[in-house]
């Protein structure tokens, strides 16, 4: 049996539908969705499709997770087929926040969309949050001040790209780079522009195809006691960013 033939077996029984009623909705006989369910053949992309659409539930789905340990109902619905893992909730209904910890961080661009790494996270509720999905992230590098190394952001879900506010600031999980916290703006209708609060850090731009997840920034907990600024950070930046401007006229010149 393959996790494929199980979730379709699982999926037509909570339907309440025969293998004949299935088969006819599909254009395929009886006998080739037994072999399906039943782990002796696997359907083509065509078909796959199919079953896709006839379930309301996406192909990555299908392949990836068991469904039977899932509750549908509980996924949120997203673009180009995808699903957010479900929302946990505590004994009293409340939305709960799941945390991802430094040590986890690596490992949420793969864990993501895995229900079992996501049940695994710790917890905690925050009663002003509401109306929404939160999760939290950890912070790494000094890239956006005044949040420092080992303080949380935490993040609702943004549902659609659509509802990017440009210059406000999210938590986006991106293929090549995996979680980063950044400034954004809309640049054209399929890239965003990355920008850090710490100007010593450049711009950039990813493609909205690249990435997976976007967080609107909700709160944040520090872990550090704040420290007084003895040194005028400003001035350090500005140096910092005139070194960083001689080395590429210096490189520009060898070329």
């Amino acid at each position: 049996m393959s996790l494929l033939s199980d979730n379709i077996r699982h999926l037509r029984s909570k339907k309440a539908v025969s293998q004949e009623i299935m088969a006819e909705s599909l254009a395929i006989t009886r006998d080739r969705l037994a072999k399906y369910e039943g782990g002796k053949s696997e359907p083509p992309n065509e078909i796959l499709i199919r079953i896709s659409r006839y379930f309301h539930v996406s192909i990555d789905l299908l392949l990836t997770t068991d469904i039977r340990k899932i509750d549908l109902e509980n996924l949120l619905k997203l673009d180009d087929n995808r699903i957010l893992l479900p929302i946990v909730v505590d004994n009293k209904g409340e939305n709960s926040i799941e945390i991802i910890p430094h040590k986890a961080r690596a490992g949420y661009l793969t864990g993501y969309s895995d229900p079992e790494f996501i049940e695994g996270l710790q917890q905690i509720s925050l009663p002003f949050l509401q109306h929404g999905k939160f999760r939290a992230f950890p912070v790494a590098g000094d890239s956006m001040p005044p949040h420092k190394e080992g303080s949380f952001i935490i993040g609702r879900y943004v549902e659609r790209l659509g509802n990017v506010i440009d210059g406000k600031t999210y938590i986006l999980l991106t293929k090549n780079e995996g979680i980063v916290y950044k400034r954004l703006n809309r640049n054209g209708k399929n890239r965003l522009m990355l920008k850090s609060d710490n100007s010593f850090y450049e711009p950039y731009e990813v493609r909205a195809s690249d990435v997976l997840e976007i967080w609107e920034y909700a709160c944040s907990i520090a872990t550090k006691e704040a420290e007084p600024d003895l040194i005028d950070s400003q001035s350090i930046r500005e140096h910092l960013i005139g070194i960083r401007n001689e080395i590429k006229a210096i490189t520009r010149s060898k070329i």
